[in-house]
């Protein structure tokens, strides 16, 4: 698959943005870049792999949870670089909006944690910095339709 870290090449991943009423699946990320940071379940997409097929896999192997996929509702860029300023970490992650079907959260594959986050709560700084903004997207791609 090649280095995640210093890569030759952008890696592209997807993003679970899970919603149950008025709540967000999140993990904390057991793993770089981010570690630590609470944001959305995903990692990369496999070759012949769909974007939406990928974000369901993803989630299920990190949380256990299914979910239906219904949109695409923004597209989010990683990128870290090290004290000299080459590029350790390159993502290009496909945040997919998904609805919860079934399943109860449980920390596996790289999250060391999951959890239900109330909408109002997004706010905190542990929580990643775009989740919230993304979030918002996926409640006006359910309003609209």
């Amino acid at each position: 698959m090649g280095e995640r870290r210093y890569p030759g090449h952008p890696r592209v991943g997807v993003g679970a943005v899970v919603l149950r009423g008025d709540e967000v699946l999140l993990v904390q990320r057991g793993t770089p870049p981010r570690l630590g940071m609470w944001t959305f379940p995903g990692g990369l997409v496999e070759l012949g792999e769909r974007v939406f097929d990928a974000a369901q896999r993803e989630l299920l192997e990190e949380t256990g949870v299914r979910a239906r996929p219904v949109d695409v509702v923004d597209v989010y860029e990683i990128i870290d670089r090290d004290e000299e300023g080459r590029v350790q970490y390159h993502y290009v992650i496909i945040e997919v909006l998904l609805l919860y079907e079934e399943g109860t959260p449980r920390p596996a594959s790289d999250a060391a944690a999951v959890r239900w986050v109330s909408l109002d709560a997004l706010e905190s700084p542990e929580i990643g910095p775009a989740v919230a903004r993304i979030v918002r997207r996926a409640i006006r791609v359910l309003e609209n339709g």
